[in-house]
């Protein structure tokens, strides 16, 4: 009998002397690597690394209540801001047996971030997390994400995003007309602008890139939204090989709204390809071929999850930011109104002549996106041994880009770079890895043309028709839901300007 408990033994001894290895052995010898070049940082602890401190530390800061100032990292990017000042603003964490370098240099992030030889990458999502984007652009590596991007790109240059003006105009008009029915002749009346700008944003992301009303899309953002908490859940927590194949409720509740999107997507996809109403649309660029490249139905579907998405979260979002800093700050919410007034003349309508004499509620919308990042950071990956800075980096080491961080650093913004300045933007930025509004590099955001027009069609309209201020009832509490948005809404006084 002992000749064949042999074997069980012998396995066993394998797989303990694998799992010391991974977990002690690399680790430690890494950890010792780092040390000797300066770089220090909390412990490694075997298996789940410090995930367990980050955890805590984002529920201590989410318990705590803000004064409506911009001080915000402590919040949004708690174990960024807890360990720099322990650690210096470079320093290795554990997530997982995995070392990240925790970096807020924008030296060094610009050298990650601009890089086109594939020294540094995308991480990749966990099967769980992968579920939201779908293999789309985000979440995509290598040659595949490179034919995405050319296809994409030829989706949102400037001049097809400016054929889309009339639209957002008429979506955005359609929204105010509605808030005049909730005035109902009250001289003042308040509105919680998140979720109605959310829901503007996703109008106009389908009617421009998909060639669809809210109406056809309201139960895939709906089901995206669902998607969303699911998401944000599993991307705080080490992902255990093999853990989504069995059928828990969260599981079978994840396989549901996963099949029901991609259903919902392909009828989409298959009711413009009959209509063919708008050729130059998002989806119609997407399922024609693009010298010889084609995308085939489920890649079409992975990059519409996507857009829908994330077009619909980044731009209602820094739009609620803005009305919310705007009415915060009346001083340039009034001159961006005389500005608006001025350019836009007897229609007061924003139009693709004069969108680029719009120079203040340009600035405001910059200055927004760097208080307010829709991402406080970006992930990369060394895929080879590399030199970053005065560093040597093993590969398969990860980064954590602190973007939020170089956002309200004072030594780039000067000492007022946590007050809400738009002057400061009359000016060229100092550093290319100052401002990472959209990021930067090869992966800057595809979609940054949109998100600006809109975002400059929209405020424009709505200076004009209202004046704005801070409801009493709005609790400051930047959180990180995906994009970095106001976890409790953003509550806005409104009054009709009668210009």
């Amino acid at each position: 009998m002992l000749w064949l408990l042999f074997p069980v033994l012998l396995l066993i001894l394998i797989l303990l002397s694998k799992f010391t290895y991974s977990n002690l052995w690399i680790p430690l010898k890494l950890q010792r690597h780092f040390a000797k070049q300066g770089v220090r940082g909390p412990g490694y602890r075997p298996v789940l690394g410090n995930t367990a401190e980050i955890n805590r530390l984002a529920m201590e800061a989410q318990s705590k209540s803000l004064r409506f100032d911009h001080r915000i990292l402590h919040r949004v990017a708690p174990f960024y801001y807890h360990w720099s000042l322990k650690y210096g603003k470079t320093f290795v964490y554990w997530f997982g047996s995995r070392p990240r370098l925790g970096i807020s240099d924008p030296d060094m992030i610009k050298e990650v971030l601009m890089n086109t030889g594939r020294s540094y990458d995308h991480i990749g999502f966990n099967p769980q997390a992968r579920l939201l984007f779908g293999q789309g652009l985000i979440g995509l590596v290598g040659k595949k994400w490179a034919v995405h991007r050319r296809i994409a790109n030829q989706a949102f240059t400037m001049e097809r995003v400016r054929g889309w003006i009339p639209e957002i105009l008429a979506s955005t008009a359609k929204m105010l007309d509605t808030w005049e029915d909730i005035r109902g002749g009250r001289e003042e009346f308040e509105v919680e602008v998140l979720k109605e700008l959310h829901g503007l944003s996703a109008d106009i992301i389908s009617r421009t890139a998909f060639g669809s009303s809210f109406e056809e899309g309201k139960h895939i953002f709906a089901l995206q939204e669902q998607q969303m908490h699911l998401y944000t859940q599993s991307t705080n927590n080490i992902y255990i090989p093999g853990f989504r194949f069995l059928p828990t409720q969260k599981n079978r509740e994840i396989w549901r709204i996963e099949k029901e999107i991609r259903q919902s997507v392909r009828k989409l996809i298959e009711s413009n390809l009959k209509s063919r109403e708008n050729l130059s649309n998002f989806l119609a660029l997407l399922t024609s071929s693009h010298e010889e490249e084609r995308l085939g139905v489920e890649e079409v579907i992975d990059e519409c999850k996507t857009f829908y998405f994330v077009g619909k979260e980044t731009t209602g979002t820094l739009l609620a930011w803005v009305l919310l800093l705007l009415a915060k700050h009346q001083e340039w919410q009034d001159k961006a109104r005389e500005e608006v007034i001025r350019v836009c003349g007897k229609t007061g309508l924003p139009a693709v002549e004069n969108l680029n004499e719009l120079k203040i509620v340009t600035m405001v919308l910059n200055e927004t996106l760097r208080l307010y990042p829709p991402a406080v950071m970006a992930t990369r990956k060394a895929y080879k041994d590399v030199q970053l800075g005065d560093l040597q980096i093993p590969a398969e080491t990860q980064l954590y880009l602190a973007l939020a961080t170089v956002h309200h650093d004072p030594e780039i913004w000067g000492e007022d770079a946590e007050e809400f300045n738009p002057a400061r933007f009359a000016k060229p930025r100092k550093h290319l890895a100052s401002f990472l509004g959209f990021g930067l590099g090869p992966r800057i955001c595809v979609g940054q043309n949109l998100a600006m027009v809109e975002a400059k069609v929209v405020l424009a309209m709505l200076v004009r028709r209202f004046a704005f201020k801070v409801s009493p009832s709005y609790v400051h509490a930047p959180k990180v839901f995906v994009a970095l948005q106001p976890q409790h809404g953003a509550q806005i006084i409104f009054r009709r300007t009668h210009i």
